[in-house]
């Protein structure tokens, strides 16, 4: 989550006479955290909701997709936050020039530094995620796979070098590595492919709330568990943080496959060079004037040199 786009207060009000029942504004707070989209925290007479503009990355022609799933997901009972409809039941709105939703606030707070029984809470609630959408027959590719990952870079080019001297060139050869190595063959399903400790709203070691699937596309199951362990199994600055890794895997259960669990070595090593790269990507290109956290791109090198020094995290 982010703010790009600047929406006033007038704005805002005008915008909420759109759905029935919402109440009216009483307070709005950009969120700063993330980097995708522009969100905004909304308090009305009837409750507390999320506003989010639809910038960058996200495509409009994705968003059906988006809705779509999250209306499968939480009639699946899982804890989503699908898109509230307005009077005249549609729930992709226009607001400052962007595609726009209102969506429910889920209570709860998301983690800067995971307990193991959370991190085991947060797997299991990945494998109900991955059995729920086993009957969802929407369709969306991987814009962030393994096949776009090279074009990053070259966009990125010798820019890289300066968030740190070789960057480019410790990231061409990993790359060139992966590349060669990636698994094909393996089972395929929607995932979340972002699900972040930010992205899961927990109260103790309750899961209260999935949120921001603006990602989420067909690819391997085992590479979202990944993206979960590169981001789950250390700390900010990218440390290792002691049992984590190791229950969110028992937290997903035997849900993996042989195959699967050979593979998660390289599978984690590629979400590193994905993070680290789209990361280096809003690092180098993020407006002066944007309110919006930057997040290291080098905490993912840590990762990256982590996986490879403990070639045993997933036996």
């Amino acid at each position: 989550m982010a703010v790009y786009t600047q929406v006033s207060a007038e704005a805002l009000a005008a915008f909420l006479t759109r759905y029935e029942g919402v109440g009216e504004l009483v307070s709005a707070k950009g969120i700063a955290e993330g980097v995708e989209n522009s969100n905004y925290l909304i308090d009305t007479t009837a409750g507390r909701y999320i506003l989010t503009l639809y910038e960058r990355r996200v495509e409009a022609g994705d968003l059906p997709f988006f809705m779509a799933l999250l209306d499968h997901l939480a009639a699946r009972g899982l804890p989503v936050p699908p898109a509230i409809k307005d009077r005249d039941g549609v729930a992709i709105q226009t607001l400052a020039g962007r595609p726009a939703c209102l969506i429910r606030f889920l209570p709860g707070v998301s983690l800067t530094r995971p307990s193991p029984i959370q991190a085991h809470t947060a797997g299991a609630a990945l494998a109900d995620l991955h059995a729920a959408v086993a009957d969802f027959d929407g369709k969306r590719p991987n814009s962030l796979g393994v096949t776009a990952w090279r074009p990053l870079l070259e966009r990125c080019g010798a820019d890289l070098d300066a968030i740190a001297p070789g960057l480019f060139a410790r990231v061409d050869a990993a790359l060139a590595r992966l590349e060669a190595a990636w698994p094909h063959d393996l089972p395929a399903c929607v995932i979340h492919a972002d699900l972040f400790p930010d992205n899961v709203l927990m109260l103790d070691a309750q899961v209260t709330g999935l949120i921001d699937f603006y990602f989420a596309c067909c690819d391997l199951r085992a590479y979202d568990l990944a993206v979960m362990h590169t981001s789950w199994g250390f700390d900010p600055a990218g440390a290792p943080l002691d049992g984590v890794g190791a229950a969110l895997m028992k937290g997903y259960g035997d849900r993996l496959s042989p195959a699967e669990r050979a593979a998660m070595p390289v599978l984690a090593r590629g979400a590193c060079i994905r993070f680290l790269l789209t990361r280096a990507w809003d690092w180098l290109n993020t407006p002066a004037d944007a309110l919006v956290t930057r997040k290291d791109p080098l905490a993912y090198l840590r990762r990256l040199d982590w996986y490879d020094a403990h070639p045993e995290a997933f036996a």
